[in-house]
C-alpha cells in the first residue's frame, strides 16, 4: 500500500444507492438471475467483464457462466480475472500465509511455492466463476504470471492475447484492449473493491503513479523473476465506485446482493478524473 493523501471528507454528491426490493421475485435462483441480466441490459456481442461472488446463492458455477454467456448472445465474450497472487512473495497473500513463520520457515514456504502454468494454474482466490471459466473447454488465458485473464467466446483470444509479463494491468494488458472495445462490466453480488478496471485508470492518471518491484515464480519451481510496474492500489476502489454518477450505473438484486452493470469506458475515464482530484500527492 502506498502513502498518500486520504479522500476528500466531504459526502457524495449523491445518497448511497438502495439495494431493489426483493419483493415479488421467482424463487428458483436460476430463472431470477436470468431476469435480472435481462434487466439490466447487457450488449449483445460486446465483451462482458464479470467479477462474482456465488456464496450463498445456491446456484452452480456452470449454471451461472451459462446464464451469463446466454445473455451476452452468441457473438458475445465472457471475460473474468485469473489473478494467481498465490505464485508471489511480494503479493498480500504471500503475507499473510507467512505471516509469523521464522525466516527458515518462509524460505522453505517460498521454495515450495508453485510456478506460474497458464493452462494449469489455478485461480481459486478469484472464485468459483472464475475457476469455471477458466477450465472450460475452450477457455483462453492470457499469459501473465500473476494478472491473467480467461475468456470464452470468439473475440477471448483477440481480447487476451498479448499480456506483456511487465505490465499487471495497464496498456499492454488485455484491460486496454477491453476498454478499446467498449465492454461492459458486471459486478455480479460484489462490489467496486473489486473492479479490476479501475487499476487501468491509474495507468492513465497524470501524474503516473510511483512504480514498484514485483517478483513472482514461473515456468518450473525456483525460477523467480522481478520487474517494475505501477504500485496498484485498490484501497479507495469502493468510494470511488460510490461516487459514479448514477446514470453510469445500473442496479438489480439477486440472491439477497446487489448486482451492477456498468460501461467500462465511462467509469474507467470517471476513475482517472477521481484519481486526479486526490492521487497527486503519492510518493
Amino acid at each position: 500500500m502506498t502513502d498518500r493523501p486520504l479522500l476528500p471528507a466531504t459526502a457524495p454528491d449523491h445518497p448511497p444507492r438502495p439495494t431493489p426490493s426483493a419483493s415479488a421475485q421467482p424463487t428458483d435462483p436460476a430463472a431470477r438471475l436470468r431476469d435480472v441480466l435481462a434487466e439490466l441490459g447487457i450488449r449483445p456481442a460486446v465483451p462482458l467483464i464479470v467479477h462474482a461472488s456465488l456464496h450463498g446463492t445456491g446456484l452452480a458455477p456452470f449454471l451461472v457462466r451459462d446464464a451469463l454467456l446466454a445473455a451476452s448472445g452468441v457473438a458475445g465474450t465472457l471475460v473474468v480475472p485469473a489473478f494467481t497472487p498465490e505464485n508471489s512473495d511480494t503479493s498480500r497473500e504471500y503475507r499473510a500465509a507467512t505471516h509469523g513463520l521464522t525466516e527458515r520457515e518462509k524460505a522453505a514456504f517460498r521454495a515450495s511455492m508453485p510456478p506460474f502454468a497458464p493452462d494449469s494454474s489455478p485461480c481459486h482466490s478469484m472464485g468459483a466463476l472464475a475457476e469455471c471459466v477458466r477450465t472450460t473447454p475452450g477457455a483462453v488465458r492470457s499469459t501473465h504470471p500473476q494478472t491473467s485473464f480467461a475468456g470464452l467466446g470468439p473475440r477471448a483470444a483477440e481480447l487476451l492475447g498479448g499480456h506483456d509479463p511487465h505490465c499487471h494491468l495497464g496498456e499492454r494488458s488485455p484491460l486496454a484492449a477491453l476498454y478499446a472495445a467498449d465492454a461492459q462490466i458486471l459486478l455480479l453480488r460484489v462490489g467496486f473493491e473489486v473492479c479490476s478496471a479501475f487499476h487501468l485508470a491509474e495507468y492513465r492518471t497524470t501524474p503516473p503513479a510511483p512504480r514498484r518491484t514485483y517478483r513472482c515464480v514461473m515456468g518450473e519451481r525456483g525460477n523467480w523473476i522481478s520487474y517494475e510496474d505501477l504500485a496498484l492500489d485498490d484501497g479507495d476502489f469502493g468510494v470511488m465506485g460510490q461516487r459514479l454518477p448514477r446514470e453510469l450505473v445500473m442496479e438489480r438484486e439477486w440472491a439477497g446482493k446487489t448486482v451492477t452493470l456498468c460501461a467500462m469506458r465511462a467509469v474507467v475515464d470517471h476513475a482517472v478524473d477521481q484519481m486526479a482530484g486526490y492521487r497527486f500527492g503519492m510518493t
